[in-house]
């Protein structure tokens, strides 16, 4: 576990938590996103850039985030439950945590614990995959499976999709069974309208930018988002913004640091709706 999870203690006047998951074992193409956490931290605190967001809010405060570090998994047959586990901790600090990954399947374990807290809860999935299989390559937890055991275990109530453009006739029978809103990129007309009246958690598979935005994810999807239209999509989100995750960014395809900026300024804007009194 994160060293730094056994010191919540200090935690002052910090609503956001950081936390990175560097597990990537349920990947079915290539490994890589493991290595993922400590590179969007530095990319969010290059000094290419600065911590303001778009609507005005500095990050830079001290006191903005606690950077709760990155799981220790000790073996991989226990990192869904230490996942889980530190999730629960940090939200039990009443901190809203935004989880750095790792691939895809972290989301699993993460909803579990938000779904004993929230028992409202809408997802709001930013992807090119619905990762809806009930099981891929034999393995019912892989990255292509999440939203199968979130949605059959009801930890949510409602799950929209954004971004797909890799439905499978299984995935599409999946979706129908599950009530889940796909909003597909064939579809797409450069922005949407979406009304929540619960709170919502965010899950952010970086391979819902088209590879000429974010080169560094391991499944490239062409005919993606633009990083304009997925920061709109953040921005309008318009009820309480409780969690996120930004996963499946995998720096061996990204040599020249193109898609940890986007993730660093994907995450800048997440934290900052989720400081949003407004909403």
């Amino acid at each position: 576990m994160s060293k730094l999870i056994d010191s919540l203690e200090s935690v002052g006047r910090q609503r956001l938590a950081i936390i990175g998951f560097p597990f990537d074992d349920n990947s079915s193409f290539m490994r890589g996103p493991a290595q993922a956490p400590p590179l969007i931290r530095q990319a969010l605190h290059s000094d290419s850039s600065n911590p303001w967001t778009e609507t005005g809010v500095d990050l830079g405060e001290p006191e903005t985030f606690f950077d709760a570090g990155d799981l220790e998994v000790d073996s991989p047959a226990l990192a869904f439950s230490e996942i889980e586990n530190s999730i629960s901790k940090l939200l039990s600090y009443s901190l809203k945590p935004i989880s750095l990954g790792g691939d895809h399947s972290v989301t699993y374990p993460i909803i579990k614990s938000f779904g004993r807290q929230f028992p409202r809860l809408s997802l709001l999935h930013i992807d090119a995959h619905p990762d809806l299989y009930d099981d891929f390559q034999g393995n019912r937890f892989s990255h292509a499976c999440p939203f199968a055991r979130i949605m059959e275990e009801k930890l949510a109530d409602r799950l929209v999709q954004v971004g797909i453009r890799t439905m499978t006739g299984h995935q599409r029978a999946q979706a129908t069974r599950f009530g889940v809103e796909v909003h597909e990129m064939k579809h797409w007309s450069g922005s949407l309208a979406l009304e929540f009246d619960s709170p919502v958690y965010l899950t952010i598979d970086m391979d819902a930018l088209d590879p000429a935005f974010a080169p560094g994810v391991s499944h490239h999807e062409p005919g993606g988002l633009s990083t304009r239209e997925v920061i709109n999509l953040i921005q309008s989100v318009n009820a309480p913004l409780v969690g996120a995750d930004i996963v499946e960014f995998n720096p061996i395809r990204d040599p020249l640091g193109i898609t940890a900026m986007a993730c660093a300024k994907l995450l800048k804007e997440v934290a900052a709706k989720m400081l949003d009194v407004r909403c």
